[in-house]
């Protein structure tokens, strides 16, 4: 290997229902909606567009971001990566966030993780994981993924606390890009949310 990955593209994945409702998605595998398909081929072109080439195509076998992936026009490279699904959402899967603090006014993702679900600091496991793949790799990454994963997973490029992730908003169908500054020495977001 040559050197440290220069870059890492993240996509979220196109609208879900659960998604434009505010509903915590972790590990049900719900479809895209028509807009979220048609948000995933115009990843495709804008992606296209850029004149990158991708040597490692990385995506979560959970339908919403695979078939993100697929209309992208990368299903057929990808390499499904189990530890890229989101969350799991345990107790609060399907809930909004409204609906969790009536149960514990207090509650926090990034904080406190959920019961019977994940904690923070799996999540960040997950994360490192993810990356430790990716930097083992010469050349570009592009992943297809979740939001409050890709949150987790930004942080942890940055060399901060997975729970610093609270601080990174994600759209659907966004992308975003992992890079470094003063050449492969300090890790930095490139661009968030675009």
């Amino acid at each position: 290997m040559s050197g440290p990955t220069p870059a890492i593209y993240l996509v979220r994945h196109g609208a879900t229902e659960w998604a434009l409702n505010g509903r915590h998605t972790g590990l049900t595998d719900i479809p895209l909606l028509e807009q979220g398909e048609r948000d995933a081929r115009g990843m495709g072109e804008r992606l296209a567009g850029l004149g990158t080439t991708f040597s490692t195509v990385l995506t979560s076998p959970l339908q919403r971001a695979h078939r993100t992936c697929e209309l992208a026009g990368f299903g057929a490279v990808a390499v499904v990566d189990h530890d890229l699904v989101e969350w799991d959402y345990g107790a609060y899967e399907g809930l909004r966030s409204v609906e969790i603090r009536q149960r514990a006014p207090d509650w926090s993702l990034f904080r406190d993780g959920c019961p019977d679900g994940e904690s923070v600091a799996e999540v960040g496991a997950r994360a490192d994981r993810v990356l430790a793949r990716l930097r083992a790799v010469d050349g570009v990454g592009l992943v297809f993924s979740s939001g409050h994963f890709l949150r987790v997973l930004a942080a942890r490029w940055l060399g901060l606390e997975p729970a610093a992730g609270r601080v990174l908003a994600l759209r659907t169908a966004s992308l975003s890009v992992l890079g470094y500054e003063h050449g492969h020495v300090d890790p930095v977001l490139m661009l968030w949310n675009g």
